[in-house]
């Protein structure tokens, strides 16, 4: 009877053993059923297979088809959106930098014309000083008598006075060398 009781205990323990593996058999065979239905939907989803398919099923697939290419689509749009948004926001600044670098080199270019206009002045005022010193005092009363012809610069406004007659005002700035 031990031998008995032993034994039926040994088929018992085994068959609790067993029961676990069976789940884990039935929850494996049940993964590889979904993997393979996923590799038949992705055989699908690119044109291969579509033989055993029925009307319905087409149709199906080719709504899945056209859902997943607007959601494609939207992502894509979204993405060019955002790109062109940042281009454009390039742009503004790179036409602002543009904008200031111009004036930057219109106020270079007239500071150098006024100080060309300055040195061609002096240059002008240094010969005509040099020469003279080299003639003499007859020639030089004689000379001296002919003003050279400097630019003048002029400002002036209009405005109304107190007894309300419009006067002008002008401030004359004649550059004339000192001798």
């Amino acid at each position: 009877m031990d031998r008995i009781l032993e034994r039926y205990e040994q088929k018992s323990y085994a068959a609790r053993q067993l029961a676990p593996t069976g789940k884990f058999f039935l929850e494996c065979s049940k993964l590889t059923s979904t993997v393979e239905a996923l590799q038949r939907n992705l055989r699908q989803f690119q044109g291969e297979g579509l033989d055993t398919l029925s009307l319905r099923d087409l149709q199906l697939l080719e709504q899945q088809i056209g859902n997943s290419l607007k959601r494609i689509r939207t992502r894509k749009n979204k993405l060019m959106n955002e790109s062109i948004s940042l281009l454009q926001k390039r742009e503004r600044t790179l036409h602002d930098q543009n904008n200031i670098l111009a004036k930057k080199v219109k106020t270079i270019h007239q500071i150098h014309e006024v100080s060309s206009f300055i040195l061609d002045f002096i240059n002008t005022f240094s010969m005509d000083k040099a020469e003279r010193k080299d003639q003499t005092p007859s020639e030089h009363a004689q000379n001296s008598s002919v003003q050279p012809q400097f630019p003048s610069l002029t400002i002036g406004e209009v405005y109304e006075a107190m007894e309300g007659t419009n006067k002008e005002v002008q401030f004359n700035l004649n550059l004339v060398p000192t001798l």
